[in-house]
């Protein structure tokens, strides 16, 4: 009787690794949410939803967007980070994901310990653009302008904290010159005010500026990037220009929340790096001013961790706080 009561046991223990094992096999096996801390529209909304289409067909289930708007993306990020690590709540995020730990006074999460890092969909630069009414053709014309008018140029912004004012303050301290921040909600805002006049120059993102620019309607003077924009060919990079410490560069990638099983985000990981290799879908993300990058957990959580650092410098310096 003793030994028939120990084969059930083995049997059942076997079993239930086995049926483990097997459930293990079949993720997904239901809808996966993306959040996007933002609400519908801008480029980070724009990149999840050129994502979702092309990995729901890679990995065989429905992939719905989840837009979650407020405190500067803090509140749709906080939802993945509380959500259970099982691989249906994931988090599209951007380059907030590591100024915000900076520049608000506490988080209700932990950015490096709360989530996990999946995939880096792609990387973007940022272009300087001047208004045609300022003398400048170059990024060191720019900064004589700025260093013998101190205090009386100024430049506008997508809002305070934004990487479009971050990218300012950063040239600010790089390039020894004072300019007025003047922030706007929303980069496109910003442009409006940019074309008309109202201001000087921006930080702009490639994708709202580059046609502006190749219309001749504003001067654009460097990218921030390591590279040449391909939309931008003719524009240099602000380290060609003299400037390699203000070089900018924002990232998208996608996270979990801390603890989802490793082989569960080895298969997002793997469909993701899939689906940016496509040529639709490359094309679709550089079209955004995004250039497609597919690189894996260790590496997007490397970058996370530096660019945490060199951003808290800036950030400090610079006294940025957001309530």
């Amino acid at each position: 009787m003793r030994g028939t009561l120990a084969v059930r046991v083995v049997l059942l223990v076997a079993g239930l690794a086995m049926a483990g094992a097997a459930f293990a096999q079949v993720y997904p096996s239901r809808t996966i949410r993306m959040v996007v801390g933002y609400p519908p529209g801008g480029l980070t909304d724009g990149v999840a939803r050129t994502l979702q289409p092309r990995l729901a067909e890679a990995l065989g289930q429905q992939v719905i967007v989840d837009n979650r708007g407020g405190g500067g993306s803090t509140i749709g990020t906080d939802i993945v980070a509380k959500s259970l690590p099982d691989g249906y709540t994931l988090l599209v995020a951007d380059q907030a994901l590591i100024t915000n730990p900076s520049l608000y006074a506490k988080l209700p999460y932990d950015t490096l310990k709360d989530l996990q890092p999946v995939a880096l969909v792609g990387a973007a630069s940022l272009v300087i653009v001047v208004h045609p009414s300022l003398p400048a053709r170059s990024v060191n014309d720019l900064v004589a302008i700025a260093k013998a008018r101190p205090g009386d140029v100024n430049y506008a912004s997508g809002g305070n904290g934004t990487a479009t004012h971050l990218a300012g303050e950063l040239f600010k301290q790089v390039a020894g010159v004072q300019m007025v921040h003047i922030p706007y909600k929303g980069v496109g805002l910003a442009i409006v005010d940019l074309l008309g006049g109202h201001v000087s120059i921006m930080f702009s993102s490639i994708g709202a500026a580059g046609p502006h620019a190749n219309a001749g309607k504003i001067r654009a003077l460097a990218v921030t990037g390591p590279s040449r924009a391909p939309a931008l060919p003719a524009v240099p990079t602000l380290a060609e220009s003299g400037y390699p410490a203000a070089s900018v560069v924002g990232y998208w990638g996608v996270l979990a929340p801390a603890g989802v099983a490793r082989d569960i985000v080895d298969k997002l990981s793997g469909a993701i790096a899939t689906v940016v290799k496509r040529p639709d879908m490359h094309q679709r993300l550089v079209d955004q001013g995004v250039d497609p990058t597919g690189s894996g957990p260790a590496e997007y959580g490397r970058i996370i961790r530096a660019e945490i650092g060199k951003w808290a410098k800036v950030i400090r310096q610079a006294g940025i706080k957001v309530d």
